[in-house]
């Protein structure tokens, strides 16, 4: 018989791929606790969307686990704590974890060996405490979101409260070929989900939150459903597996049947999406007063000897990881953070673990896909993967004519640079490469326009505050000659009478 609910939840699918899956090395093994702790740790005060934080801490000075290291700047930013105990040595630039590698300020701290936490109270019951309370001790532990967005999980906490959502909905879809961080954190550590899952819920005053996993994940999916069995209003759903379920509109349309609209936010729908780990971490920072100072990482890729999840401080270097995870350096062609799909390719390994480091991969030559491009055929294969409905090729050619702002109007700021098109592409046109481009190079038109307006109002100020002391001396001459005019007829009538 035709199951019409499951005919109709498969027309909730756009686009996508079914992208080669390389999980197999990492998703049957615990997480990794026993990593020894790095002798130096780099911890970059840019590790967020928004400012980056302004340290509260001097060369010279002893910290302990946990302790804060920079406040946050402004609404959107978040803290930034240390990962272990130690003496902090250098506050300077160091190169961030990105293709540029450009240096950001970051924090050099010498650990110990001692790991020892600062004083924290634990909370009997958290539900005791306002919702407000719960934002604030999220925002204070410096936790953002753990799927790679790094966005500030206090901010989208306080605006489904003030937006009165009526979802919360927790990817667990970790739809990245090779990354298994999530689906063994959902098997190993389902409880503290759950109840993370609770108290953002009690913290946007939300009725009910559905958890989305996708089906190639039965185990999480397990201990999932079993963790959340005594709260009817959590309910645990299995999705498609299918590349990029775990972006949030695709989420949110197959299991809410609501459609964000183009330029909206989430909220509008009534839904907040959060990670499986940022619940992890909100269960750590609440219930034991811990900050965001570590995360579980994947390690995996034909060089790894021994790929796996470990759990790290945050600021060990990746060098470190491969060390421990025994990487054949001369067998590594490329170095990947994030999965395949939409993560960064590193210049080198000598860079920190940061909170959005879901995984880091170290690529063999067989496993780096063909780039030798070839004429266009209109297939429109890329059409039809895009889950954004796009038109790629349309884009990209006009991208490729200098022709932005026309991409811009078929769609270009709807893209997520998900990659779907360029990996169904026959003739391994490098599409995505087009969109990363465009956006990069319209977001240094906008700041160049920007600071050309700032530098205009900065001249417009001082002409008009030329002006304004030019009519004032004028006016001040004037009554000075006037001034003067009058002592002489004074004097003049003066000599008159005498």
């Amino acid at each position: 018989m035709l199951n019409l609910s499951s005919l109709f939840k498969e027309q909730r699918i756009r686009g996508g791929v079914h992208a080669e899956e390389h999980k197999a090395d990492t998703s049957c093994k615990p997480i990794a606790v026993d990593f020894p702790l790095p002798k130096k740790l780099y911890i970059p005060l840019q590790q967020h969307v928004g400012k980056a934080a302004e340290p509260v801490v001097r060369v010279g000075d002893h910290v302990l686990k946990g302790q804060l290291l920079a406040h946050s700047q402004g609404m959107i930013s978040a803290p930034v704590h240390a990962s272990s105990s130690g003496v902090i040595v250098d506050i300077n630039d160091y190169p961030a974890p990105h293709p540029s590698a450009l240096p950001i300020r970051t924090v050099v701290l010498e650990t110990d060996g001692e790991d020892q936490w600062i004083e924290y109270s634990s909370i009997d019951d958290p539900f005791q405490l306002t919702p407000e309370e719960i934002s604030l001790r999220v925002g204070a532990a410096g936790i953002v979101g753990l799927g790679g967005a790094a966005f500030p999980s206090a901010v989208k906490l306080n605006l489904g409260r003030e937006s009165k959502i009526h979802t919360l909905l927790i990817n667990g879809g970790e739809c990245e070929p090779y990354l298994t961080c999530d689906d063994r954190l959902m098997q190993e550590r389902a409880a503290g989900i759950i109840d993370g899952i609770r108290l953002m819920l009690h913290g946007m005053e939300t009725g009910q939150a559905i958890i989305g996993i996708e089906d190639n994940k039965p185990e999480a999916y397990a201990a999932m459903l079993d963790a959340a069995r005594p709260y009817p209003f959590i309910n645990v759903q299995q999705v498609p597996t299918r590349y990029p379920m775990g972006w949030d509109r695709q989420l949110i349309r197959y299991l809410t049947g609501r459609e964000v609209p183009a330029g909206g936010r989430s909220a509008d729908v009534g839904v907040i999406m959060h990670n499986v780990g940022t619940a992890y971490s909100v269960h750590r920072a609440i219930r034991f007063n811990q900050p965001l100072v570590s995360r579980v990482v994947t390690v995996s890729g034909g060089a790894v000897a021994l790929p796996m999840n470990i759990e790290v401080p945050i600021g060990t270097l990746i060098s470190e990881l491969f060390a421990f995870c025994r990487v054949n350096q001369a067998a590594t062609k490329r170095i990947v953070m994030g999965g395949p799909m939409m993560g960064d390719a590193l210049p080198h390994s000598r860079l920190p673990v940061v909170k959005a480091s879901s995984g880091i991969l170290a690529l063999t030559q067989e496993e780096i896909r063909n780039t030798t491009q070839q004429p266009c055929i209109r297939c429109a294969q890329c059409v039809s993967a895009c889950p954004a409905g796009l038109l790629p090729l349309d884009m990209a050619n006009r991208i490729r004519n200098n022709q932005l702002d026309a991409a811009v109007d078929i769609g270009l700021r709807d893209c997520i640079s998900c990659g779907s098109c360029s990996y169904v592409c026959p003739s391994n046109i490098p599409l995505v490469h087009y969109f990363k481009y465009a956006t990069g190079e319209l977001a240094a038109r906008q700041q160049a326009q920007h600071k050309s307006e700032h530098t205009k109002r900065l001249m417009d100020e001082r002409n008009e505050r030329m002006a304004r002391i030019k009519k004032l001396q004028q006016e001040e001459e004037q009554a000075r000659l006037a001034a003067k005019a009058e002592r002489e007829r004074l004097q003049t009538e003066q000599g008159t009478l005498a």
